[in-house]
């Protein structure tokens, strides 16, 4: 995928675009432009028309009056709102693993699972058009609203973007070279039993980083990690963000802030033969029983599962917003010759 290629991000609204419209008490709605389609609202309706035309980060009125603020979501705002089959990585985490992991431009990237294709969007963007990204996801129906999300924010399906369904243990040294791969990120209930796979795909130096909910998850991949012996000593962080409410000499934390969400563990791949020295440090008491194994299985941790009719509705939206931007870029491309690029 050339950058001639991507969607526009400036520019006058287009039919097919996403359109983020803040009303005047700071409500957000998405909605993607159709001619001759209404927004409705408890305080009027809006229609689409008045919209298409327009430059960027214009304000727009009802047929009462009632102003809205209408901007292109960014990629932050797009996860926030679109469709999901599964859970998210929030933003905040993204940022980390992007950061953690040493994402860079052309890198050959795989990551497991693909949920609902949030992270898929900031590694495709951070490894840019010379890049690979290969996903992995377990559940055909989370593939499918992956893709589609995909699609939508980038108004077609990425040339360097492939998504494999299967165990990654499986199909990952079937669809990989080995040493091959430079980064890996996995986010899924049990990472330490793909870790065997990951090893053989990796490139000595590479990073695998794993996104957990829980402690008892993040304390078994360290010890699998540090038990196979072929990695550095693992590093593990979580993040929290918080507000401000900054308004004249009204400066306090907001009430609200994104807490817990995960953690991030990393650790590099040591080469062949290569011992890691020992820490100079007391011990911890790692030792862990058969009962406490038990008790960190994915069928001990729960998975959430996602009702098939929730799942249904949520893979038609998702086709839907990928429909509606790729004939946006084909009418682009008829009319202008090839669709504008992001800077």
């Amino acid at each position: 995928m050339s950058a001639s290629e991507l969607p526009q991000s400036s520019g006058p609204f287009r039919a097919g675009d996403r359109v983020q419209l803040t009303g005047p008490k700071g409500k957000l709605n998405t909605i993607t432009l159709e001619p001759g389609k209404v927004f409705h609202t408890h305080r009027g309706v809006l229609t689409h028309d008045a919209i298409i035309g327009l430059p960027d980060g214009s304000v727009v009125t009802n047929n009462v009056g009632v102003e809205h603020l209408a901007l292109r979501p960014l990629l932050n705002d797009f996860v926030m709102s679109m469709p999901r089959g599964a859970a998210i990585i929030y933003p905040k985490d993204a940022a980390q693993i992007l950061a953690l992991a040493d994402i860079f431009p052309g890198a050959t990237v795989v990551e497991a699972g693909v949920g609902s294709g949030a992270l898929s969007l900031w590694l495709l963007r951070a490894i840019g058009p010379a890049g690979t990204l290969r996903s992995f996801e377990r559940r055909d129906e989370f593939a499918e609203v992956a893709r589609g999300n995909v699609a939508t924010f980038l108004g077609r399906d990425p040339d360097n973007w492939s998504v494999t369904v299967g165990d990654l243990q499986d199909t990952l040294p079937e669809t990989v070279d080995a040493e091959s791969i430079d980064r890996v990120v996995l986010d899924m209930l049990a990472p330490w039993e793909c870790l065997d796979a990951v090893t053989e795909a990796l490139k000595p130096g590479g990073v695998v980083l794993c996104y957990v909910a829980t402690v008892t998850q993040l304390s078994r991949v360290a010890e699998a990690i540090r038990a196979s012996g072929r990695y550095t000593h693992p590093q593990s962080s979580e993040t929290m963000v918080r507000g401000w409410h900054v308004e004249g000499l009204a400066v306090r934390p907001d009430h609200r802030m994104i807490g817990h969400t995960g953690f991030l563990i990393t650790a590099r791949l040591l080469a062949p033969g290569t011992i890691l020295p020992e820490l100079k440090r007391r011990p911890s008491k790692s030792d862990y029983s058969d009962d406490d194994v038990e008790a960190w299985t994915p069928g001990a941790l729960g998975e959430r599962q996602v009702s098939p009719k929730s799942l249904r509705k949520r893979i038609r939206a998702a086709g839907t917003g990928a429909e509606l931007s790729k004939a946006r870029n084909l009418a682009g491309d008829d009319a202008q010759g090839a669709p504008d690029s992001i800077n």
